[in-house]
């Protein structure tokens, strides 16, 4: 894995929604890690959100960000463990037109390697739809850094060989222009 410096750096626009009952824009500090990762690489942080552990409130939010075509990535944090309040996995996964499997168990090995297994409570997940990449991350800024420092990072780089994420976004919405798939999120 290397960066091909005769790449230009192409900048994407990434939302971060904070999905809890309890936080607000002053200790949101998982939401913080990731936007503080994001300008750091270089990204621009399209808007950050904080909605509540419900499902139509999640799916609400992460609607309008998809059908935005300045939004090219949504990562949520929050609401992937099992108590009867995590939501977010059963809110987003519906709206995903393809699954990234990948993601989840590259996720869980990098966290096997920090907090043992104990990863096994995190329901992480990421999938794309309307174009548009959308991650689904634990809510402890831990879970954040590795996810972002240990993935996303490298993966939304378009200088990362040997292939990335943004070099197939011309291509995502391929099945809309052929109406093979359906075009409009659940």
């Amino acid at each position: 894995m290397t960066l091909d410096l005769d790449r230009q750096f192409v900048p994407l626009r990434i939302a971060v929604v904070t999905v809890s009952d309890t936080r607000g824009p002053g200790d949101d500090r998982s939401g913080e890690t990731l936007a503080s990762r994001i300008e750091a690489a270089g990204h621009v942080v399209a808007g950050r959100e904080i909605v509540l552990d419900e499902i139509p409130a999640i799916q609400s939010v992460v609607k309008r960000l998809i059908a935005d075509p300045s939004v090219d990535v949504v990562i949520t944090t929050g609401g992937t463990g099992f108590t009867g309040r995590d939501v977010t996995p059963e809110a987003v996964e519906p709206l995903f037109e393809k699954r990234m499997d990948g993601f989840s168990a590259i996720f869980h090995r990098i966290s096997y390697e920090k907090i043992g297994t104990s990863t096994i409570q995190s329901r992480a997940t990421a999938g794309v739809a309307h174009a548009t990449y959308i991650f689904v991350l634990p809510g402890s800024p831990g879970a954040c850094r590795d996810a972002w420092d240990g993935i996303l990072e490298s993966q939304l780089d378009y200088r990362h060989m040997p292939c990335n994420f943004v070099e197939i976004m011309p291509r995502l919405d391929e099945h809309l222009k052929r109406g093979k798939l359906r075009t409009t999120p659940v």
